[in-house]
C-alpha cells in the first residue's frame, strides 16, 4: 500500500509571506510618519541665542510646551513663552493671526514649525498639539 502524501498549497505559503511584507512596510510607513514637520531640521538653540539675525528666513521645527501667555494683539496674533523640550531654555513665539481659532493654554506641549523672521522672532507657520 502506497502512502498518500499531502501537498501543502503553495498558494498559502505566498499569501503568508505577502501578508508578513504588507505588515513590515506598514509598520515602517507609521512610525515614520509620526514625527511631524520631519523634512525640517531642528531649531539649534545654541546658534539662535548667538546670532538670531543669522538664521532670518529659514523654517526649523520646535518641540516645546507653553509656560505664559505673555501679550495679544488682533492683527500681530499673540506672543507666547515656551520651554523647549529636554531643555531649561525658555523662547518667545509669535503666533500669527492664522492660528487665533487655536486654542492654547499654559502647560500643553505643540509641534511648532517656525520662521524666523527679519527681525530674528520666531513665527508660527504650523503648529500641531501633542
Amino acid at each position: 500500500m502506497s502512502r498518500k502524501s499531502r501537498n501543502f498549497p503553495k498558494w498559502i505559503f505566498f499569501v503568508l509571506i505577502g501578508a508578513v511584507v504588507v505588515m513590515v512596510v506598514g509598520s515602517f510607513l507609521i512610525n515614520r510618519s509620526a514625527e511631524p514637520f520631519r523634512t525640517t531640521p531642528p531649531l539649534d538653540l545654541a546658534s539662535y541665542a548667538e546670532n538670531a539675525a543669522s538664521l532670518r528666513g529659514n523654517t526649523y521645527k520646535l518641540s516645546a510646551e507653553v509656560t505664559d501667555m505673555l501679550a495679544w494683539s488682533p492683527t500681530g496674533g499673540r506672543l507666547i513663552a515656551v520651554r523647549v523640550d529636554g531643555e531649561s531654555t525658555i523662547l518667545p513665539v509669535q503666533v500669527t493671526p492664522a492660528f487665533n481659532a487655536v486654542n492654547i493654554q499654559k502647560e500643553q506641549r505643540f509641534n511648532f514649525l517656525l520662521e524666523v523672521d527679519s527681525k530674528g522672532i520666531l513665527k508660527t507657520k504650523s503648529l500641531l498639539q501633542q
